[in-house]
């Protein structure tokens, strides 16, 4: 008698009939949809100059520190220009030599003039010669000291423009060329966003773009557009340059990290579905449907984007039951509904 009951036990369990897997589900329906690009960036001035010496030399005084406020010509620092002092003495001297010289020409003249015939012609072309020669002698002197003068400017480093410095790279006693940036100038006022984007998505980034911008440590979201996008995708990186304008004024220190999400395209109505329920290989793309408690695999057609839901645009339509977890599945699957997806007419 045991036995008969331990073999109807058996056939009542049956251990070797596939169980239906437990799956969880969604009803496809259109829904608004956002594409939005995440990317990280960081906090760039609009204008940044570099201000750099016109000439070598080595730096004797530095007048502002980074965080100072300047005014377009202010004295940022000073070069040492007792060399090109010397030469705008010299080229002093120079013309007033040819200032004395000119007067006596000038002189000379007159008193030939004013002999008349008494002096032969000769003499008189001799002394308007030396006269015009001796004018042409101090506009050449007046044009050296004129340069001499230009070339020791160039000793005294001043603000091109006016802003603050973010950045002062000179020291008294340093040797400096003209390559050598002494100073970093920006509007601080002015900060804009900037980022990269994968060249996967180069070709959706269009300047306008609206973004929602929120600075680290900083909860607020701030508005803004991409003001400009680059004209080619960087080969060694594989990203493609990208600024990011505020719609209102920013205030934040220079180089702090940003996240920005663009929004590349705003759908009224789209089906989507979780990215795990999409299965992709290199025949498509797919997903499973639970028809009459088995799982169906279907190819459908993906926009793929960098977001937890996928949009679908072909093959699924409005009431189609999606699994929204594919692992694990495969075409025919026994599979079980939650009471509440049964219970859905």
């Amino acid at each position: 008698m045991a036995l008969v009951l331990g073999a109807a036990a058996l056939w009542y369990v049956q251990p070797w009939a596939s169980k239906a897997l437990a799956v969880t589900v969604e009803t496809a329906t259109p829904a608004p949809l956002i594409l939005v690009l995440a990317v990280n960036g960081r906090l760039a001035p609009q204008h940044l100059v570099a201000v750099k010496p016109s000439v070598a030399g080595t730096v004797t005084s530095v007048l502002v520190e980074a965080g100072a406020v300047v005014q377009q010509a202010q004295v940022l620092a000073q070069m040492d220009a007792s060399g090109q002092q010397a030469q705008v003495r010299q080229a002093i001297a120079g013309l007033d030599a040819g200032f004395a010289a000119q007067a006596q020409a000038e002189a000379n003249l007159a008193r030939a003039e004013a002999l008349g015939g008494n002096v032969t012609r000769t003499a008189l072309g001799d002394a308007r010669t030396a006269q015009q020669t001796a004018t042409q002698e101090v506009a050449r002197l007046t044009a050296l000291l004129d340069q001499a003068q230009i070339s020791l400017a160039k000793y005294t480093i001043a603000a091109p423009v006016a802003g603050t410095v973010l950045s002062r790279n000179a020291e008294v006693g340093q040797v400096v060329d003209i390559a050598t940036a002494l100073f970093a100038i920006a509007d601080p006022g002015k900060l804009l966003v900037e980022t990269d984007v994968d060249e996967g998505y180069a070709a959706r980034m269009t300047l306008g773009l609206p973004a929602v911008l929120q600075l680290k440590g900083d909860s607020t979201k701030r508005d803004g557009r991409v003001s400009f996008v680059a004209a080619q995708v960087d080969a060694a990186t594989g990203g493609l340059a990208v600024k990011i304008a505020f719609d209102k004024t920013v205030t934040a220190p220079v180089g702090l990290t940003v996240t920005a999400n663009i929004i590349v395209e705003r759908q009224a109505a789209a089906i989507s579905v979780p990215r795990a329920a999409v299965i992709s290989d290199a025949t498509g793309a797919s997903v499973f449907v639970a028809v009459a408690g088995r799982a169906v695999r279907r190819d459908v057609s993906v926009v793929d984007w960098p977001a937890d839901r996928v949009q679908v645009t072909a093959a699924l339509t409005v009431g189609d039951v999606v699994i929204t977890d594919a692992t694990g599945l495969s075409d025919g699957l026994a599979i079980s509904l939650p009471a509440a997806a049964k219970a859905d007419p």
